[in-house]
């Protein structure tokens, strides 16, 4: 599967990296820090031929994003998802704001169709953390969403595609400022 993604700064990986420690009663741990703006099934794109795939996107990505201005976006505090749609919970992250990243994604979801519960009204900006576990996660996501965090603002000046079967970019596109 590919996604389109922003990079994060290295002030939010920082974050992330610190916040490790509190993060041991979760099943998986992030390492790889990104934000998901759009998801593309496999079976959307180039009628499921992988070989195709990442050129068929880049090909009808490139006249939806192109000319979109670079947006502001802002990590504000530490949130989880109990059930999450997908995967084992609890789900903790990063909460991020931005009006231009769910601008950006309205614009892909009226292309690209949305990923049901996760896209569209459903889409919450955030760069995960960690998840899976027992009670002891779920009390660890409790302590963390009571934590402050001293927010990090950054311009979001590139998208990457991110192809999650070799856990790689796979190609980036810049935004103007």
């Amino acid at each position: 599967m590919f996604s389109l993604n922003v990079p994060v700064p290295g002030a939010v990986k920082r974050l992330a990296n610190d916040l490790q420690p509190q993060l041991l009663e979760f099943e998986r741990v992030r390492d790889d820090h990104t934000l998901v703006v759009k998801r593309f099934p496999d079976d959307e794109l180039a009628n499921g031929h992988p070989e195709h795939q990442l050129a068929t996107l880049q090909e009808r990505l490139r006249p939806v994003i192109s000319g979109l201005p670079a947006v502001e976006a802002k990590a504000t505090g530490i949130d989880s998802f109990e059930k999450p749609v997908r995967g084992d919970g609890p789900v903790v992250y990063l909460a991020i704001e931005s009006p231009g990243l769910h601008r950006i994604h309205r614009m892909l979801t009226d292309t690209f169709g949305v990923v049901d519960a996760l896209e569209g009204e459903d889409y919450t900006p955030h760069v995960t953390l960690a998840r899976g576990g027992s009670a002891a996660a779920a009390a660890a996501a409790e302590q963390l969403r009571a934590r402050d965090i001293d927010p990090i603002t950054w311009t979001v000046a590139e998208l990457v595609i991110w192809d999650s079967r070799h856990r790689r970019p796979a190609a980036r596109f810049g935004l103007p400022a």
